[in-house]
This record gives C-alpha cells, structure tokens and sequence, in this order.
C-alpha cells in the first residue's frame, strides 16, 4: 500500500474520535456571516480597515426612502413614515424642507433648475416645492408612487402603483399614461443613452424599455418579483438588480391600509411593504408576463392573477443583473440571504451595491468578485447616491445619511458568528494570520445559542498567534477582532477544543438460539428458536412489566447473544459480556474487549434455569482512560430449559363408551402452558388443567372421553412448559 494510502486510511480513523478540533474560519463566505464595525472584507477572506464611514445626516425619522441630488450640490432626502423632506446642503447643515400629510415619500426628484418634486403614497400625488412651499403638481389616480425621472425634454415620468402605470408630465403638470403594463406596481425607472425609458416592476419582474407611448419591449424578464434598481450606461449596457426570491420582510415593513376584503404583497423601493386595497372597483386592463425579447404592444387584453408570495428558504434572494447592448443577459451577483436595494456603476464597470444585512455596501469589480466594503450596522442601505464627495448611502431602521470616504479608518472591529462545538468544550489555541502588532483578540463563550447576560466577558488574548483562549468551557464561542493602524489585516482564523467526551449508549442485548452453522437467528416462527430482546427505552409489549422470556434448543444448538450500542461524538467502542443465575450475585465475564457486537455460545454450556446478561460498551479506544465513558444494559430474565415435564397417567377408567383419565404432569424448571391428548394417533384435543388455569410447574389434568367405540384403544397425553419442551405418556385402554 501507498504511503498516501495509509495516510488515508489513518486520517479517516483519526476522525471517528472524540479528539482536539478546530474551528477555522478561512474563506469569504466564512467571514460574511459576522459583524462588521469599520472593517472590509476582500473576496480571499482578509478582513482589512474598511474606509472611513462619516455620518452626513441624521434625519430623526425610522427610514430615508429616497435621495435626489440637486445642480448645486444639495442633497433632498425623502424619508417615513411622517411624510418628511430634509434639504442637506454641501456643508452638511440640513433643514426641514416640507411635511406631508401621507406618512410615506417614497420618491423625491430634481428638476435642472433646481426645483423639488415629492411624491407621497398611500394617497398616490406629487408634489412640486419650491422656496419652501409645496403645491400639488400631478395626481394620477394611483394610490402609491414609487419612482420619479426626468426625460431628457424636461417631463417627468411618475412610475406608479395600484395600477402599475407609467404617467408623463409635462412642465405644466398635465399628464397622460404613457405605458400600461399590467403589472401592480412601477418600482424603479430610468433613461437610457437613447431617451428610452426604462421601467422596473413588480410581480413578475419585467424591465421594460418603452421608446414611445403605449409602445414597450421587454428587456430582461426575471425569475424574482420586483426589479428594484436600474442603472442605464452611455455604450447601452443596462444594470438592473432584483429581489423578493423569498419575500424577507425588514424592520421597516409597514402596513399602511386597514384591513379589506383584498389584500396584495407587495415590495417596494427601497424596502418591501404589506398594504390593503380598500377599492373592489374593477382595475384597469390587465397585460401578460412577456417573454425576454418580445415587443409589447398596448391594449391586448389578457388576465393575470395575484399569488401569494411566501417564505422559501434556500432560493435567490436578490441578484444583480447585467443585461448587454445586443440582449444578452449575465447574473454578475446573487444571494440567497440578502436583498440588494441600490445601485452605482462606475465608468470603468465597477459596481457598488447597498443590502439589507446590516446596511451593507459592497463593491462588486469587473471580474464579478464582491468585496464587502463597509457595514452601516443600520437594518439596510436604501439608497446609493454618488456624490463629488463621495458615494454616499441611506438606510433605513434609523434614516441616515453615511458618506463613504476615499482613505480607510483608523480602527475597527470585527465580531465572528457563534460557534457551536455540539457539546461543552475545553478551549484550546486560537491562530491567525496577520501582521504582528495590528490585531487584538478576545474570546466570550456561553452555553446558550445566543449570546446574552449569561455568557462570559470578553477575555483578551495576548498579542502573539497561537494565543490560549481564558474563555470558560463551554457548548458555545465566539471571537472579536480589533484591528488599528496602516496595513493591519487578519485572515485563516482557528480555534483548538476539545469537547467534552459523552458516553455511549447500549440500546438493545438480543438473545436467540440456531442450529449449527446458520448464519442467523431462526425465524420467529420456528418452535425451536425463541427471541428476547430488552432496550434501554423501557418499552415492553406487554401492558406492564418486564416478563420473563423463555429460551428453548433443539440438539447441537447455539446460543447467540447480540446488542446494539452508539456513541454521539462517534467514538470506537469495545464490549464486555457478563452473565449470572437468577440465584447468584455475582456477574461471571464470557468475553472481554470485543470489538463485535455479537457472541455465540455452546448451546450446553448453561443448564436449566434463568439467566441475565450484562452488556458494558466503553470508548476508551478513542479517548484517554481518564475521559473515557461507559454505558452498560442487563437482559430481562432469561430462561434456559431443555428438559421436558414428566408426566404420569393413572389407570384408566371405563365404562361402556366412556372413559375417565388423570394425568399428573411435573417441571423441573419452568411453569407448564399447555396440555393436549390424541386418541390412536388421532388429532389433538386440548385439555385445561383442574384447577382452571395452566401456570405453575405441577398441574392435573382430567381427561373425559365420551362416545369411545368398543375394542382397544391408544390414549397419548402430551404437556408443554414455557419452553416449548414437550413430555409425553401413554396408556392402553382395553
């Protein structure tokens, strides 16, 4: 055999142990499942500074919805859920710019001179303000509004919902309906290099390019629920980002209708809500869920039915899409546990893309690997905006305002998932990798899923890799890692433990008789084979108890007696077998340190009587003698007899046809079940003991036979014990 081979094989048995483990933390989606505190993460798994995370605005209000950027460098931020409108200057002072009286402004945009637009939702209106005063400016009929844009001609494309509708409104504020596409909601917009609008929607995920009134084609039809960003570059290529592939409701769900006879879930920018339709008035035209690269022309009328959206874990969150100038379509990013709700492209095709986890922003390079660049640790990131200053981004659960900076922090932490050993735990050595002097870690273990008052303090480390963990033993651990100064990374993180050795468990002891030389136990059925089996459950099939079971031969017959045993770490066990008589008080070994979990014994080495077998499983091949554990199981009792009862007949009494027969049966060892007689070989007829009741060693038996035809007759008389061994006699009736 090859040196690898017997490695192999060494490896293999070295994992079946309880022994030292490791937990390591090694790869990019490793690390992704911690807490962020100014740290990055790159996609080789390094944790690095992450750049400075500064705090622009905070508006005092649960969540920013929208931002719009104005010519002269002012910032408009749209927030919920009391209607309000902020104006954050370049400086950073902000004011209160206007109040509405619907709690949600889900869209704000600017025109080129610097006029504000808001549209507020549920009661669907825009607004136009300006110097401080804000007038009705469009009302389409719609009870909310999610997306505002400018065309290039200066109208403005109001993206709808409730009905999904795209409405154009010229400076003037008449409006028209642009496009009717069927769908329930308009939830994201914008222009492409060509003056085409671009339209996202919800619930069947079409991103449509509509180049004239009433006049669309389907651009990318996706396989998640709502389009949620759209960002057009000036070759034609159109990045778009979808979510709802399991409908994850954020902190920042409201519902904002009473309830009604329908009710529709939807997901809206840049976060998912639950509303009411108090309106069973008929809707408007209804249109099909296109295919990819097919044209949609206005007014075919066809039916489309709302479905439930539902919670499935392990499916697509959200994904970003890159859709090229000749249609074709990439998935540059997909998840399965975040939402991604905006995006910015950089001219050189960089992508940076805001979530739900903790208000995350990644960045996402040309050659499709994601780096995580900076955790707001709000519920999400809502909006992208790049700035001159920087990129920018809104969140929600608390509604700011961040700006990402070009240098990275000074400092940071980075707090690990929580690791479960599976039982409780002796910590060992914690490694890494990483510049020495740069990193500072500490440990905190607990015995409950989560942490909590409960656990342990944080327990620093000294400085140096290789470091013992202070943390008490326990089921569960967690690290942190502090990193300050230029250039401080950590990466291939591992924790030592061992945990603590449980025992084995002895499930079952089974014993069964066979012939010489079968390979198994005979069937149930067989009248010379009896099973007995106990388990540790305490079960029996009997009503209460534990009876006694009865274990019969036939000549040159064995005795084979097996158990079941496992152990939960998956430990090596070795077995000894014990026995002893009913009447004794010591346990006399059969065998010692048997790997089998099986043993056959000479069918004559035990005599007559009851007998209980000991089973003792132990672990010790896989732990030292001073961890390692046993566990031990005894039979019900079980009895041995292979002598058959003695029986007696008294003479026979005769009258004409009738005939009278005692018969007197006796057994040395168990009680006697059964009692039949046959005349001249003829069939059996059970008898029933005098005393009404088969049970005990001695009984009588009273024969009555009525009807007996004249001449000599042979009465044979057969009696059963609990072993199935049978005593017979006969007499001669004359």
């Amino acid at each position: 055999m090859s040196r690898l081979g017997i490695f192999l094989i060494l490896a293999v048995a070295s994992l079946e142990a309880a022994t030292t483990t490791t937990w390591e933390m090694n790869t990019y989606q490793d690390f992704l499942k911690g807490r962020f505190t100014s740290i990055s993460l790159d996609r080789d798994g390094k944790l690095m500074l992450a750049p400075k995370l500064e705090t622009v605005f905070s508006s005092g209000q649960p969540v920013i919805w929208s931002v719009a950027q104005a010519p002269d460098g002012s910032l408009y931020a749209g927030t919920g859920h009391r209607g309000r409108v902020y104006k954050i200057d370049p400086s950073g002072k902000n004011t209160l710019v206007w109040s509405s009286d619907q709690p949600e402004i889900f869209a704000v945009a600017v025109d080129p001179a610097g006029i504000l637009y808001a549209a507020t939702s549920p009661d669907g209106k825009v607004y136009r303000i300006e110097n401080g005063k804000a007038s009705e400016f469009f009302a389409p009929k719609a009870k909310y509004i999610w997306s505002l844009a400018f065309a290039k001609d200066g109208s403005l494309f109001v993206g709808a919902g409730e009905p999904g509708n795209i409405y154009r409104v010229d400076k003037s504020g008449q409006g028209e309906v642009y496009y009717e596409t069927g769908q329930s909601h308009i939830t994201a917009l914008a222009f492409d290099a060509q003056g085409n609008a671009l339209a996202g929607t919800e619930p069947n995920g079409i991103l449509y390019r509509i180049s004239a009134r009433d006049k669309a084609f389907v651009l990318y039809d996706a396989n998640l629920p709502e389009i949620r960003s759209i960002v057009a570059m000036p070759d034609g290529t159109v990045y778009a980002s979808a979510l709802g592939g399991s409908v994850a409701r954020s902190a920042t769900q409201q519902n904002l209708g009473a309830a009604a006879p329908i009710s529709v879930t939807v997901t809206a920018p840049p976060t998912s809500i639950t509303v009411s339709d108090t309106d069973t008035q008929s809707g408007p035209e209804i249109k099909p869920r296109a295919a990819a690269g097919q044209a949609v022309q206005a007014g075919q009328p066809v039916s489309a039915v709302a479905t439930t959206l539902v919670e499935i874990p392990g499916v697509d969150k959200s994904a970003v899409y890159k859709i090229n100038p000749d249609s074709t379509v990439e998935t540059l990013w997909s998840s399965k546990d975040e939402n991604v709700y905006s995006m910015v492209v950089e001219p050189d095709g960089g992508i940076f893309f805001s979530t739900d986890a903790q208000g995350r922003v990644y960045k996402l390079q040309q050659d499709r690997q994601a780096k995580l660049l900076v955790e707001t640790e709000e519920g999400e990131a809502t909006r992208l905006i790049d700035s001159p200053n920087g990129l920018l981004a809104a969140t929600g659960d608390m509604g700011k305002l961040f700006r990402l900076a070009g240098s990275e922090g000074s400092q940071g932490a980075y707090e690990s998932p929580v690791h479960d050993s599976g039982t409780v735990a002796r910590w060992g050595r914690m490694s890494w990798r990483g510049p020495s002097g740069k990193a500072v870690f500490y440990t905190r273990s607990g015995n409950s899923l989560r942490p909590d008052k409960t656990w342990s303090d944080w327990e620093q480390l000294s400085g140096a890799p290789n470091s013992l963990v202070r943390s008490p033993n326990a089921r569960y651990i967690q690290w942190r890692a502090e990193l300050s100064g230029t250039g401080a990374t950590v990466e291939n993180v591992s924790i030592a433990y061992l945990p603590q050795n449980n025992p084995p468990t002895v499930r079952s002891i089974n014993v069964t008789t066979q012939a010489p030389g079968a390979t198994s136990a005979k069937p149930a059925g067989s009248s010379a084979a009896y099973s007995i089996t106990v388990t540790d459950t305490g079960e029996s099939s009997s009503p209460a108890g534990t009876p006694t079971q009865a274990l019969s031969r036939g000549p040159n017959s064995q005795i084979q007696i097996t158990w079941q045993a496992d152990d939960p770490d998956g430990d090596r066990l070795v077995y000894a077998l014990y026995f002893r008589g009913e009447d004794e008080t010591q346990w006399k070994m059969l065998r010692a340190n048997m790997a089998e979990n099986t043993l056959l014994l000479d069918g004559d080495i035990l005599a007559d009587g009851r007998y209980y077998f000991r089973v003792v499983a132990s672990d010790r091949p896989s732990n030292a003698p001073n961890v390692a554990r046993e566990d031990q199981l005894v039979s019900s009792p079980v009895l041995i007899d292979n002598t058959p009862p003695v029986v007696t007949l008294s003479a026979p009494r005769r009258t004409d046809t009738h005939l009278e027969v005692d018969a007197d049966a006796v057994d040395s060892t168990s009680p006697l079940r059964r009692c039949e007689y046959s005349v001249d070989a003829g069939p059996w007829v059970p008898v029933e003991a005098a005393d009404g009741v088969t049970d005990s060693p001695r009984e009588q038996f009273h024969i009555v036979i009525d009807k007996l035809r004249a001449g000599e007759h042979l009465l044979v008389v057969r009696v059963y014990d609990t072993a199935n061994n049978a005593g017979l006699a006969k007499v001669v009736v004359r």
